[in-house]
């Protein structure tokens, strides 16, 4: 029984990646977005800047690149927003940027914590090649949440996929295809662009 002999990993004390956030089936307003997210467990911070997804550019207008910086220890997080707003009689696959105001938020936990696993007693499900890898794969329901399958280098605490929900229904998905652990330098969490 594998499953009752191996622990779930936590994840490093530091560690940063670019990501792509989709969906699984892509449905006709789902969109395919990128950013990159960095995570220091030490300092009980983190901080993602992407493309917002899911965020509807139809109702809303616009696309929304944001920086989002959790500093938990202090109990707040700060949001830097950039609006991308199609303005006619521009061309189609133009955009303009705006800056909107921050904002400021209380937070007192990172927004992927280090223990996610272990905190909500996640099973082993197997291994599966994602990526070019093997991988381990863990699953666990968050309350008030549907299921969330965790992909791992095989054998490590590298996470290379989230998938939350149920991809034969409509699931988040988001891969982090460079995954490291190296030193993250401190100006990465002060609050400029």
């Amino acid at each position: 029984m594998i499953a009752e002999k191996m622990m779930p990993p936590r994840l490093p004390e530091q560690w940063s990646s670019s990501y792509i956030s989709y969906w699984q089936p892509m449905q006709k307003e789902d969109q395919i977005t990128s950013g990159i997210c960095w995570f220091d467990y030490e300092q009980n911070r983190c901080r993602i800047d992407g493309l917002f997804n899911p965020w509807s550019e139809e109702k809303t207008g616009h696309c929304l690149w944001m920086s989002e910086i959790v500093t938990a220890s202090e109990g707040k997080t700060k949001k830097s927003k950039i609006a991308y707003c199609r303005e006619f009689p521009l061309s189609e696959g133009e955009y303009e940027a705006v800056v909107l105001d921050d904002d400021l938020e209380p937070c007192h936990e990172v927004l992927l914590t280090q223990d996610v696993l272990l905190q909500y007693q996640a099973s082993y499900v197997g291994s599966e090649h994602l990526l070019g890898r093997e991988t381990d794969a863990w699953t666990f329901t968050k309350p008030g949440k549907g299921p969330s399958t965790y992909y791992f280098v095989k054998g490590t605490n590298q996470l290379l996929r989230m998938v939350t929900g149920d991809p034969a229904v409509h699931a988040s998905i988001r891969d982090f295809p460079n995954f490291t652990t190296n030193t993250i330098p401190a100006e990465i969490f002060s609050s400029s662009i």
